[in-house]
């Protein structure tokens, strides 16, 4: 869908203090390597122990105000992602975090896209500022702690992804920011929902302990039983581009056009084999080279990202960007954003880091 007069007004981001690489994970056992040698390609991990993921959202949404200098009050929705469970089961993290910010009465809902979250939440706050609800300010947040017994951060989601911790937030507006939405689509394909699934039951931990995540096991048997691997991806890539073509041509831009994409951090292969070669581009305009130190965070990594690129003096006015996730379902999501302006926060803040 074209997306006229929706602005991102700001993005925050919180990282952990702890960054843990490959090696380091390597020499403690955590991570082989095999897996460096020939896996994800991803550097490192941010590690966010005891502290809740639900706290590191608060604290990236008050950063995104912080640099808006919108006040909590003039917050018409609020929109949270989730990958994992965020508190007891029956449990409302949206509530959390607005009673947190201090947003008493604000409408909110949750949307469980896993990866897919921050731009499948980002589609709801469209329908929000441009519907009948004539909302003026859209928080979207979202964070993971992948600190858990019943996940393993490094090869419990396969051979393309390490799990890092993190928050982010992307406060978006129907009258002013530094970067347009020009577009964005989404699509549900349906025949790949088993894959995340296997053949486990729609009535977990009935009669069974709770078990640590497995989806590695999942993949395989949907791949041996139903389809297989090669067949999946390529209808992943074939979908996922059609969905990347509407949202260009409902921009009115070209692939050629485009400064940067914006993917999940994620093995480099995947990246370039279903995303830039269907485009025409070269790895170099993904934000792979910087996103592998960062480490998969969920549904963080397009505003995390995002983020980098303000703070890195790596976009300019004019500049157009293609933010593309997917996530078992299988979901996945497209938007474009074209920069309008640096905002004075990201050029405040990018000279005010330290250099060298």
């Amino acid at each position: 869908m074209k997306t006229d007069g929706i602005y991102v007004d700001t993005v925050g981001a919180y990282l952990p203090d702890q960054w843990v690489s490959v090696e380091q994970a390597v020499e403690e056992g955590l991570y082989d390597e095999f897996s460096v040698q020939y896996g994800t390609g991803l550097t490192a991990a941010y590690l966010a122990g005891d502290l809740p993921a639900l706290d590191m959202a608060v604290r990236a949404a008050r950063d995104a105000f912080r640099r808006s200098g919108t006040d909590v009050d003039d917050l018409d929705f609020h929109v949270h992602c989730t990958a994992v469970q965020h508190g007891p089961e029956g449990f409302y993290a949206p509530g959390y975090i607005l009673r947190e910010l201090g947003a008493s009465g604000v409408p909110s809902t949750d949307v469980r896209q896993h990866s897919n979250g921050l731009l499948a939440g980002m589609e709801v706050a469209v329908g929000q500022l441009s519907g009948a609800a004539r909302a003026e300010k859209v928080l979207v947040t979202a964070a993971e702690n992948f600190t858990s017994p019943l996940i393993n951060r490094w090869t419990g989601f396969g051979t393309g992804f390490t799990a890092s911790d993190g928050g982010a937030a992307v406060l978006l507006s129907s009258d002013s920011g530094f970067a347009a939405l020009r577009a964005l689509n989404s699509g549900t394909m349906p025949e790949l929902e088993q894959w995340h699934r296997g053949e486990e039951s729609l009535l977990p931990f009935r009669g069974e302990q709770h078990k640590a995540s497995g989806t590695m096991d999942l993949l395989t048997y949907f791949n041996q039983h139903v389809m297989p691997l090669d067949k999946c991806m390529e209808m992943m890539r074939d979908f996922e581009l059609e969905i990347l073509q509407r949202s260009l041509v409902d921009a009115e831009l070209n692939a050629s056009d485009l400064r940067w994409v914006i993917a999940a951090n994620s093995d480099s292969r995947m990246i370039d084999q279903m995303k830039m070669q269907p485009l025409g581009l070269p790895l170099s305009r993904s934000t792979w080279e910087f996103g592998k130190e960062y480490g998969h965070m969920g549904a963080c990594d397009m505003a995390v990202s995002l983020n980098h690129l303000l703070l890195n003096d790596l976009v300019a006015p004019g500049d157009h960007v293609l933010m593309t996730t997917s996530a078992s379902g299988w979901v996945s999501t497209s938007a474009v954003l074209t920069i309008l302006d640096i905002p004075d926060w990201a050029r405040e803040e990018t000279a005010g880091r330290p250099t060298g």
